[in-house]
This record gives C-alpha cells, sequence and structure tokens, in this order.
C-alpha cells in the first residue's frame, strides 16, 4: 500500500498532510482508550511489539509493486485483534517511518497519504468489531465469517484509499483507471489469505492461553467486553 513516487505531487500532496493529521487524531483517541483502560506500560510494550512486526511485514515478506502501489500483507485484523487499536495505531504508524527513514526515502513525501491509508481504515475496523461482535464474544471465539468481514473491511479501505489518491493526483484517465484496477484485483489474494490468518492465530492465542493472556495482548483477546 506505499502509493508510487509521482502519483501525487506538487500543490496537490498538501491534503496528504491534512488527512495525516486527522489520521493521528483518530490513533490518538485509540491510544488514550488503550491508556485508560490498561496503562501506559502496556500500551508502550505492545506498540514496541507492533512497530516491530509491521517494520518486519515491510521489508521481510513478499511484497510486490502493482499499478498505483504495492501489494503487501499487513495483517492488520489480525494483529488488531491481538493488540487492540491503540498499539496497532502506533505500530503501524511507526513502522512505516522508521522503514522509510532507514530503508526507503524516497516514500517519506508519500509519508501523509500512506500513514492515512493505513489508520483511518484501522478505525473504521475498531468501529465495525464493535458492530459485528456480540460484547459476550471473546475474540478469540470469532467466527470465520466476522474474521472475513474485519479483514475485508481493512483492506477494502486501504484499497479505496490507494484508490483516492491515484484518481486525486492523476484524474481518469484510461491508464490510471487500469492501474488502479490492477491495484485493487491483486489486494483481492490478501483479503482472501488474511482471514485464514485470522483464525489459525486466534486459535493458537486460545490454545496459549496462558501466555496470551498476559497484558502484551489485548483484553478483549480472551474476556468478553465489560
Amino acid at each position: 500500500m506505499h502509493v508510487n513516487p509521482g502519483v501525487v505531487d506538487g500543490a496537490k500532496i498538501v491534503l496528504s498532510y491534512a488527512t495525516a493529521a486527522g489520521a493521528f487524531g483518530l490513533a490518538s483517541k485509540m491510544a488514550l482508550d488503550t491508556l485508560r483502560q490498561n496503562g501506559a506500560t502496556a500500551l508502550v510494550a505492545r506498540s514496541a511489539i507492533y512497530t516491530a512486526l509491521v517494520f518486519s511485514f515491510f521489508q521481510i515478506l513478499p511484497h510486490y509493486a502493482v499499478g498505483v502501489s504495492e501489494v503487501h500483507l499487513i495483517l492488520g485484523s489480525t494483529l488488531f485483534l491481538m493488540f487492540g487499536g491503540g498499539a496497532a495505531s502506533i505500530g503501524l504508524a511507526l513502522g512505516l517511518l522508521i522503514q522509510g527513514v532507514f530503508f526507503a526515502p524516497f516514500d517519506l513525501p508519500q509519508y501523509g497519504m500512506n500513514v492515512t491509508t493505513l489508520l483511518v481504515p484501522l478505525a473504521g475496523l475498531g468501529f465495525l468489531a464493535r458492530k459485528i461482535v456480540a460484547p459476550n464474544t471473546a475474540y478469540v471465539d470469532l467466527s470465520y465469517g466476522q474474521a472475513l468481514a474485519m479483514s475485508t473491511a481493512y483492506q477494502g479501505g486501504i484499497v479505496a484509499w490507494v484508490g483516492f489518491w491515484a484518481f486525486y493526483g492523476q484524474g481518469f484517465g484510461a491508464a490510471n483507471v487500469a492501474a488502479v484496477t490492477s491495484f485493487g484485483a491483486a489486494y483481492m489474494l490478501v483479503v482472501a489469505i488474511e482471514p485464514l490468518i485470522d483464525l489459525a492465530v486466534l486459535a493458537a492465542a486460545k490454545a496459549l492461553n496462558g501466555i496470551s493472556s498476559g497484558p502484551l495482548f489485548n483484553a478483549r483477546l480472551h474476556r468478553a467486553a465489560a
């Protein structure tokens, strides 16, 4: 989901600063919720773990340039369920920034676009989870349908934002429409794979209850909502 350099440039890139500010506002709200519920130590520890994982996903897992962006297996819904929205938002923002500073400086001008593309769908994922997961259901007991809905919503949000940046920056010419379409089609593979990973990770967390029920993990992982 790294938007290609040059897709949005010139004065148009200013919009990404505004959307990034809004995305950071949403991330701050999720982080404050975690802080109130679990304390600073849990938030910092989870965020550090998530940042390392996100950085590893960007740098180590296979990723391919398709159309106007790159296709990554980010596991956003998986790690949201495991660590919560606050740590997930911080990890995504920091992992993306670390990658840009040390390994991909050509991506830094697009940081505002990329962080918006990751964080806004994450906030939407938190809203969706409250709607489709009953308060008396722990995350380790999610059904395949619920995992699919959450993964599809998050990945769909990423595709929608990438499409927005591409059309905003380059218009609706045939070549640009084809590039956006090819990116969206390629991302369907991620949509197909991620729910299965969600369920596998949640099954492992359920089996390893003694390890995964500590402060390093989302309290909702094993317990119903208060």
